[in-house]
């Protein structure tokens, strides 16, 4: 049986290298089509039925999750493909769909695809997408928003206005897009488990960063955020940190 695959990333470079790893290493698979841009994406997806698709999560004008949920039935396999590894992995995993990191290793293509064609031979798909949309409810991670007890009562925060979090004697104080900052009777760590499977590094045992807002990183242990944020990396975390960085550009 010859699998029909089609590849969705916004980056063409990304979806490129990416083909090439499938034909080298996944014979059994069909290459039908690609697409940088999502929209057009989903028309293809409806006319020529895929049976399976690599798709990006975080792509500018939609994330790979509301394109799923732009199908009623949507009975194909899914593999995600996403720069970060802690980037709204848990709901993913939850309905044992696949995904792989990027850059994506040769090992870790070939058992994704093995367990794909899988579920593909048993039609384990549409169940599976149903509940994936399930687990994400009617919100995208990136307009969620967290609930921070604050000393004027509770904030309803946009998680992707939250540009660093800095851990201040017990406390947290959330420093936002705009200059606006609010702080928290929470300590630093209940936001590091909150925001677990987003966007976020911590850096340091007193800061989390948004990834979305780094500007640079510099020699001497400190990263630059937008909005000129300047937040430490810790000798302990810089190899995570500096590995991490260096797997997004590839």
């Amino acid at each position: 049986m010859s699998i029909r695959v089609f590849l969705v990333d916004d980056e063409a470079k990304a979806s490129a290298i990416l083909e090439n790893k499938l034909q080298r290493f996944c014979p059994q698979l069909s290459i039908i089509g690609s697409s940088q841009d999502p929209v057009e994406a989903i028309e293809f997806i409806r006319t020529e039925k895929p049976d399976l698709i690599f798709l990006d999560i975080a792509m500018p004008t939609m994330t790979g999750f509301e394109l799923i949920k732009e199908f009623d039935e949507p009975d194909f396999e899914v593999i995600f493909v996403t720069a970060f590894d802690h980037y709204a992995i848990q709901a993913i995993k939850n309905c044992a769909i696949g995904y792989l990191v990027k850059p994506v290793a040769k090992e870790d293509l070939i058992l994704s695809v093995h367990r794909a064609v899988e579920s593909i031979l048993n039609k384990e798909m549409l169940s599976k997408n149903k509940q994936l949309i399930a687990n994400l409810g009617v919100q995208t991670f990136q307009q969620k928003k967290i609930v921070v007890p604050s000393q004027n009562g509770l904030q309803f925060v946009k998680i992707d206005h939250i540009i660093r979090l800095e851990g201040i004697e017990g406390y947290t104080k959330l420093h936002l897009v705009g200059g606006i900052s609010i702080l928290s009777s929470h300590n630093i760590g209940h936001f590091a488990d909150l925001l677990d499977t987003v966007s976020f590094f911590k850096t340091h045992k007193s800061h989390i960063i948004n990834l979305e807002y780094i500007e640079s990183y510099l020699n001497e242990g400190y990263v630059m955020l937008e909005e000129n944020h300047q937040v430490p990396v810790s000798r302990a975390k810089r190899a995570e940190f500096l590995n991490m960085l260096k797997s997004n550009t590839d």
